[in-house]
This record gives structure tokens, C-alpha cells and sequence, in this order.
């Protein structure tokens, strides 16, 4: 009687006519029986079976129900006979069992399956899921968690429509990792309408953030990865409500290497090549030279004239290069006219320089000499012994 309650019971499991065999000898029959029984009741000798952890296609959800979740585990057998039959089912974490379902392997080879299970979840919940082998031999996997939350959402509104962008800055990074060192994972979130928006952040497939802000257009939300080791990863952002919707995929890729930054050499600057030129005859003086920088710099000049200064200005360099500069003629006056020194002073960022040199002095002027212009006195007559004057013509 127990016996065929068993086989009733097994037979609403979906379980082959072998694996009843088999259930019923196992755990039925008595002592004796059990001694007479068939090779169905016997397990393959010398098979080997294990179990993987089953993936969860949602393992912590939130948003709108009802919502399906499936369970994904791979069973690896390793056969005793040219003819393995495998039978398993799905323990779930009410107390619940699935059906009994069996997939059969033919040759001794190690053979591997991928068996899953759907579960359509109207409601709140939190459980747990494994897989069970029955035959060959009994194993068990390790359970896999999950947890449903359904956002109840206001049925007189229709939702907003979500979209989310990401990307990585820097996307590329290569120098010391250290603690200070971060990689920027931004997205924005766009609505169609004023919504308040549940988030989260998965960076390499974990949950790194989550938040909820209020967004009445677009709206920008960051999570930073700090890496410790070269490595290459990814990161979505995930949008939960008011519109469940997933962001592209942003990668990101860090060579993580210690170097010893080379110094820079400091830029100097200087003046080379004064010369100078005296216009005798305007009695002016001019001078022209070159400033020249080892590097990107900014060179600030200036022109003496007999330790006056007269002019001036700056250049901006780029790099290494050289400049011609020119002192505007300049009139000569007091001492300066009999010669005198012109120098030019340059300064950059990290030194200072001058040049000098002597200028000719300017000729010096001729005087000019001018004729009288007043007419000469006609002399006057001057008597003479006889009492005429001396042109007086005598007689």
C-alpha cells in the first residue's frame, strides 16, 4: 500500500517508469526485497555527479510585478556505464519540490547538462532556489538567494518614459594606482515628465550604488571605481521606477604601473648679439639684438640707454627658440652725445640676463661764422695843416 502511494505520488513528479523502479526499491521495500531487487534499483557504478550553484536572472529586484525569474544550473556527470540516466529536480526555499525530470547520456565520457527553471512572482518575496540530483548518485547544490519588490504604481497616471546614458572618464588610464586614483562612471537620466527616479549603479556585474532623486528633465548621477590592479571592466546603470530601463554599457580599462617621473629641465632664457648704430648727423643712436629660451616661457626685456630706461616689451615662446628685438632710434643729448652705453636686460621665469654695449658719439658742430651786415662809416674829413680837408684838390 505504501508502495503504490509512493508510485503515485513520484508519477505526479513527471519520474520515468525507471526512476519509479527505483524510488519505489530504495525507499519502500523492505529488507529482504531489497535484497532480490532488479539492477534499476542500483545507482551506476562508478559514476561521478556534480552540481553548480544556480544563476539567478534577477537576484535582487525591485519594480513593477509580476516579473519572471530564472534559475540556470549545470549538472556535470561523469558516466559508470555506456548508458547514464540522470534524474533531478528543483527544491525551492518554501519547502516546496519541483517535478522530477531525468535526461539521459549515452558513453562514458564526462558529459555536462544546463538545466533551468521560470517562475512568474505576482508578489513580495524573498527565498531561495538549488538543484537536486537524484540519480545517479545524490548531490545537492548550494542555494541561490533572490528577493522580489513590487513598486505599486499609481494607475490613474501612465509612467514616464526613462532613458539612461553612460560613460566612463577617463575610459583609459595608465600611471600609479593609488588610493587617490578614480575612475568617474557618469550617466544622465532623461524623463518626459517631472519623476522621481530609482536607480542603481552594477559596475562589473555588483550593485555599487543606488539612490532615488527627483528629475525633472535630465539629471547626471556618478559612482567612482577606484582600482587597486590593472584590470578591465564595464559598468550600467540601472534604472528601476519609475520605468524599469538599463543604460548602455560603459568599459573602462586601467594599466596600473609605478614610474619615476623624469625632471624637467628648467627653461632659461638670455640675450646675445647687441650692436649698436649712431646717425652722426641726427646725432641719434639705435641698437638691435637677440633674446633667445630654452623652453616655453614668457621673456620680459628692456633697453637702457646710459642706465635710463627707454623701451621695453615681452615675447612668448613655445619652446626652445630665439627672437631679434630693436630699440627705436634715440636723440642724443647733454654727455650722451660723446658716446655712451646701451644694455638690454631680459627675465623669464627662472633666471635673469644683460648684455652691454658702447655706442660712438655723434659729430660735433661746426660753428658758422656769419659777415657783418652793417655798411662801413665813410671817414669823416679831417683838416689838415693848410686848414682843407685832404681830398680837397689843391690848387
Amino acid at each position: 500500500m505504501k508502495s503504490s502511494a509512493l508510485a503515485r505520488k513520484a508519477a505526479a513528479f513527471g519520474a520515468s517508469t525507471a526512476m519509479l523502479a527505483g524510488l519505489v526499491a530504495g525507499l519502500a521495500v523492505s529488507p529482504a526485497q531489497a535484497a532480490t531487487a532488479g539492477p534499476a534499483a542500483k545507482p551506476a557504478t562508478g559514476a561521478k555527479v556534480s552540481v553548480s550553484k544556480p544563476k539567478v536572472s534577477t537576484g535582487d529586484y525591485q519594480g513593477s510585478c509580476p516579473v519572471d525569474v530564472k534559475f540556470t544550473s549545470t549538472i556535470k556527470v561523469k558516466p559508470g556505464s555506456k548508458r547514464t540516466t540522470v534524474a533531478y529536480r528543483w527544491l525551492h526555499g518554501d519547502g516546496s519540490k519541483g517535478k522530477v525530470k531525468t535526461v539521459t547520456f549515452k558513453g562514458t565520457r564526462t558529459k555536462s547538462v544546463t538545466v533551468s527553471e521560470r517562475a512568474t512572482i505576482g508578489d513580495e518575496l524573498k527565498g531561495w532556489q538549488a538543484l537536486q540530483v537524484l540519480s545517479p548518485r545524490k548531490a545537492t547544490s548550494k542555494k541561490s538567494y533572490f528577493s522580489v519588490s513590487c513598486l505599486k504604481l499609481d494607475a490613474k497616471k501612465p509612467e514616464a518614459r526613462v532613458s539612461a546614458r553612460a560613460w566612463a572618464s577617463p575610459a583609459h588610464y595608465a600611471g600609479a594606482c593609488t588610493p587617490g586614483t578614480k575612475i568617474d562612471i557618469v550617466g544622465r537620466i532623461t524623463v518626459d515628465r517631472p519623476s522621481w527616479v530609482r536607480y542603481r549603479w552594477l559596475v562589473n556585474g555588483e550593485v555599487a550604488d543606488y539612490g532615488k532623486i527627483r528629475v525633472r528633465d535630465s539629471r547626471t548621477v556618478s559612482v567612482g571605481v577606484s582600482p587597486r590592479h590593472s584590470q578591465r571592466g564595464s559598468a550600467v546603470l540601472e534604472v528601476l521606477s519609475p520605468d524599469r530601463t538599463t543604460s548602455n554599457r560603459a568599459y573602462y580599462k586601467v594599466w596600473c604601473k609605478d614610474y619615476t617621473p623624469r625632471p624637467v629641465p628648467s627653461v632659461k632664457v638670455g640675450a646675445s648679439g647687441l650692436a649698436t648704430s649712431t646717425d652722426r648727423n641726427a646725432c641719434e643712436v639705435g641698437a638691435s639684438a637677440t633674446i633667445y629660451s630654452t623652453g616655453s616661457a614668457r621673456v620680459q626685456y628692456t633697453w637702457r640707454l646710459n642706465g635710463r630706461t627707454v623701451s621695453g616689451g615681452q615675447s612668448f615662446f613655445h619652446g626652445r627658440g630665439s627672437e631679434s628685438v630693436a630699440l627705436p632710434k634715440q636723440a642724443l643729448r647733454g654727455p650722451g652725445r660723446d658716446g655712451g652705453t646701451i644694455m638690454l636686460s631680459v627675465q623669464g621665469p627662472n633666471n635673469s640676463d644683460s648684455i652691454l654695449q658702447r655706442y660712438e658719439a655723434c659729430a660735433k658742430p661746426v660753428p658758422v661764422t656769419t659777415a657783418s651786415a652793417t655798411p662801413s662809416a665813410t671817414p669823416s674829413a679831417s683838416p689838415t695843416a693848410s686848414g682843407l680837408p685832404s681830398d680837397a684838390p689843391t690848387k
